[in-house]
């Protein structure tokens, strides 16, 4: 069922939820039609309840523009992998800091 639309992957960890969504990767209009479909993701971490829309409730992430998967699962696979570094705090560019910050009200 091709136009079944993608559903998002929601997996806890370590207090937190890693919420990914496999997409394919959109082929380009020169390329041969006998192409194979190659997937790609879309990501957020949240704390569990939080709206991802909410500008500082979600740390987003996504595939690097030349990554490309054979199949849905290994691209949930890998974002997965990312979702926790961001957690973990081994993510160089991300962090789930500002999440944490954001909620901490001194009093």
């Amino acid at each position: 069922m091709p136009d079944e639309p993608a559903q998002w992957h929601v997996f806890d960890y370590e207090g937190f939820e890693i919420h990914v969504l496999p997409q394919l990767k959109p082929t380009p209009e020169h390329a041969a039609p006998n192409k194979v479909d190659r997937y790609v993701y879309i990501g957020h971490v949240c704390r569990p309840g939080a709206n991802a829309d909410t500008p500082g409730e979600a740390v987003h992430f996504h595939a690097d523009g030349d990554d490309a998967y054979k199949t849905a699962s290994d691209a949930v696979d890998d974002a997965r992998h990312i979702g926790k570094s961001i957690v973990d705090g081994t993510h160089p560019d991300l962090s789930v800091l500002s999440l944490v910050s954001h909620h901490h009200h001194p009093g």
